[in-house]
């Protein structure tokens, strides 16, 4: 059983806008897992092979407690049966009280697409009469507590926002763990949207908007699509 379950469309998806948060609650002793949905073959930069392993640093980086690819296709998976049914796998599997989906709105098509398959399986995982199986045995119904969209590219006001300011440049290097991905000025591959080293900067910038009107250095936001309730006032930031 996971605490939490991060799900994101592509290979450092989650590590891009979450990784401070997933920082924070792993020091805390929290039991974190990332299902990947597609194995980022579109990708213009690197290789599917590179991608594996460079998933695999970044989540010893995090502290993780266990990884999966589902293996949709990059770029052309739809909100259909047979990918709900590999996500509520995963949930029945790692049964999290929490979980993390992408963007709902994104510059990348796959991002939007991939928030809206997650959460919809997050609530049919918790019919008992939609059954499943893994690893030849059926699985339980198991619906999670809380389901929450990090911010990606495109800048959406945010429901909420975790202060991250003693994880933010850890968060860095895991990000930089995706090294065909990200800036490297030995390479020979072509310049994208992320690879240029201002990239870091960005991030950075965003952290520190998401955390200033809250009174926080750094912060990740993140928006949710139900009413959030709060059972103490004094607690509240």
């Amino acid at each position: 059983m996971l605490d939490i379950l991060a799900f994101g469309a592509h290979p450092d998806d989650v590590e891009i806008s979450a990784a401070g948060t997933l920082l924070k609650y792993a020091s805390e002793g929290k039991k974190i897992g990332i299902v990947d949905l597609t194995e980022g073959e579109l990708g213009t930069r690197g290789t599917v092979d590179t991608r594996y392993a460079e998933a695999e640093a970044a989540g010893k980086l995090l502290g993780i407690k266990a990884r999966h690819n589902l293996r949709m296709a990059d770029g052309f998976f739809e909100p259909n049966e047979e990918n709900k049914r590999l996500i509520i796998e995963q949930i029945r599997r790692f049964k999290p009280e929490i979980v993390f989906a992408n963007s709902i709105l994104d510059r990348h098509p796959d991002h939007g697409r991939a928030a809206k398959l997650v959460a919809d399986a997050c609530f049919l995982a918790g019919l008992r009469k939609i059954e499943t199986e893994w690893e030849g045995k059926e699985q339980e119904a198991h619906r999670p507590r809380l389901v929450v969209h990090y911010i990606q590219d495109y800048y959406i006001e945010p429901d909420f926002v975790v202060d991250v300011t003693p994880f933010a440049e850890q968060k860095i290097e895991v990000i930089k763990a995706y090294s065909t991905q990200f800036y490297d000025p030995t390479s020979k591959e072509p310049k994208t949207p992320i690879s240029g080293e201002e990239f870091f900067d960005f991030l950075k910038g965003r952290m520190l908007i998401a955390g200033r009107p809250a009174g926080m250095k750094y912060a990740e936001g993140f928006t949710i699509d139900r009413i959030f309730g709060v059972n103490d006032l004094f607690n509240l930031i």
